[in-house]
């Protein structure tokens, strides 16, 4: 994607915007998986008519997951698009399909095997579509963490609570531990039943959401939340620190929306004069500070949806979404940019490209079962309780 493509939202992307994506990895932030197998040249000029006769072919058999930063050459493919949660919901309302094309990333692809039957089969058309906020908290990582709590003698107030954003692994310790999971839309409800259950939240892995939500939606202080540094020793932090605190926030974040600034704000705002800024709650805290709406994905498309005619908007979130809503909105005059001028894409989220789509349609087509995404029986079990648990808030 060029400049060029895209000049209504004033972008330059990064470097790492113009990595060669599904065919390079970048070691800092993703799995580094191989794709088995050969795949379709991107300049077939067949692909999108081999994609739809594999998707043809299969008919019932095959449900098709888009996320809202897929890519729009993957999206036009989707039986449904939505965030991650929402669609591992419509998957499992669809027990009679056999395969559950996930074009998204890997922690989605688990969530959506959790809720499915056994009967189904998960697939993520590229394996190394990882997450690098859910990759910031491992397994060790978290249960090092409750070791240094129960030295500190707090564990028993701590209350876990873990973004949707998180591997499976990581949804299973919060089960296990008395813990619920987390959307964006629903934090806040989590938090506060959380509260009470227990004296403390330990919150995994996007600090800024969970700063964001106890700071702005629940009127803790910054004082109130300390930063856990899996990379240090204790965390970095001191037992006192540990007792004192409400809110233990995991040093994770999102890399696409921790790299928006209170400058990206500022210009903006001086680039178009009565622009709304409207932004993620996984940006930091001082740009949702500084923006006049934040919500989830969701949020901002409803947001928009319902915006007058006229009306200029600033997005901070995924870019491959601002150009979708920026292109659906352009008819009814609302004048729609990007938040920054000069942000990557999803790096990880953009290695589901129609090449990958038609390969794993076209395996699945011949009988080839690929890239399946299966979560053991005993981490399922706690990850649901934990999924159950969100699912059962008021």
């Amino acid at each position: 994607m060029t400049t060029a493509q895209t000049p209504q939202l004033d972008v330059q992307p990064s470097p790492l915007a113009l990595l060669l994506l599904g065919r390079g990895a970048d070691p800092r932030s993703e799995r580094g998986v191989e794709c088995p197998g050969d795949l379709p040249e991107p300049s077939d000029p067949d692909l999108v008519a081999r994609a739809r006769a594999a998707k043809e072919k299969l008919g019932d058999k095959v449900f098709v997951l888009g996320h809202h930063y897929q890519r729009d050459e993957v999206i036009q493919f989707a039986d449904v698009t939505g965030d991650s949660f929402k669609l591992a919901r419509d998957a499992a309302a669809r027990p009679d399909a056999e395969y559950i094309v996930f074009c998204g990333v890997h922690f989605m692809a688990e969530s959506a095997d959790i809720l499915t039957s056994d009967d189904q089969k998960v697939v993520l058309p590229d394996l190394a579509a990882g997450c690098s906020m859910a990759d910031m908290a491992t397994a060790e990582q978290v249960a090092e963490c409750w070791d240094v709590l129960t030295e500190a003698g707090v564990a028993e107030q701590v209350v876990p609570v873990s973004y949707m954003n998180s591997s499976a692994d990581i949804k299973a310790f919060t089960g296990k531990h008395g813990g619920t999971i987390c959307t964006s839309s629903n934090a806040e409800r989590a938090l506060e039943w959380a509260f009470q259950q227990g004296e403390k939240v330990l919150f995994l892995p996007d600090q800024h959401l969970g700063r964001n939500t106890a700071v702005r939606d629940m009127g803790m202080s910054l004082e109130d939340c300390v930063l856990y540094n899996p990379h240090k020793p204790n965390g970095g932090l001191t037992a006192e620190q540990l007792r004192d605190a409400k809110m233990i926030l995991w040093r994770g974040h999102c890399s696409v929306h921790g790299r928006f600034s209170l400058e990206s704000v500022e210009d903006v705002r001086r680039r178009v004069p009565g622009v709304n800024v409207l932004v993620h709650p996984e940006c930091r805290h001082e740009v949702v500070a500084a923006a006049d709406y934040v919500g989830s994905t969701e949020y901002i498309i409803k947001a928009l949806e319902a915006a007058p005619a006229g009306s200029k908007w600033a997005i901070g979130t995924e870019l491959n979404l601002v150009r979708r809503l920026a292109n659906r909105f352009a008819p009814e005059g609302k004048e729609i940019v990007f938040l920054d001028k000069t942000v990557c894409f999803c790096s990880t989220m953009n290695r589901i490209d129609l090449p990958h789509l038609v390969w794993t349609l076209e395996s699945l087509a011949e009988g080839t079962l690929v890239n399946r995404i299966e979560v053991d029986r005993e981490t399922e079990a706690f990850a649901k309780l934990a999924l159950e648990r969100m699912l059962a808030l008021p």
